[in-house]
């Protein structure tokens, strides 16, 4: 008799990898949020991979530590995407797992910092050419003519 090992369920995914993403924006390790949720960091491992699923009191506890409403680890979710992961297809949200990273965070939290619309802007277009993306560089037209905040 052998054993196959069932595959964890995009949803489960997608909660984990929301776990993760707002846990790291925040700075907390994965032993502090252990801590406050009454679990090891080891558990706090598998939810944030989607292989152990969190319960509804610990998903609602974990809200409360993070500080956002328990739909947040809900957000982004659709029906295709729980298809696509189904048929093997869906290999993980590459934005969320990037942004989770050192680098990711460190890149969101500077272009936070600047706030005149227009130089965002052209940094959007620099990085879109830097990456091969200079077809769409062009600014929508209500950039264009948005004003950025003036400083007194």
């Amino acid at each position: 008799m052998s054993m196959t090992k069932k595959s964890p369920h995009a949803i489960d995914i997608h909660v984990g990898n929301r776990l993760r993403l707002r846990r790291a924006m925040l700075g907390m390790s994965q032993e502090k949020l252990g801590d406050h949720l009454g679990i090891t960091f080891q558990q706090v491992q598998k939810y944030e991979k989607g292989t152990n699923r969190i319960s509804a009191s610990k998903l609602q506890m974990a809200s409360e530590v993070l500080g956002v409403p328990v739909a947040y680890f809900f957000e982004g979710t659709s029906q295709p995407q729980v298809q696509e992961v189904n048929s093997g297809f869906y290999a993980g949200d590459d934005v969320l797992e990037f942004i989770a990273t050192r680098e990711g965070l460190a890149i969101n939290r500077a272009i936070l910092g600047i706030h005149d619309q227009r130089v965002r802007t052209k940094l959007l277009g620099l990085l879109k050419s830097l990456s091969g993306m200079a077809d769409d560089v062009a600014p929508s037209a209500d950039a264009r003519h948005e004003e950025a905040p003036r400083l007194s």
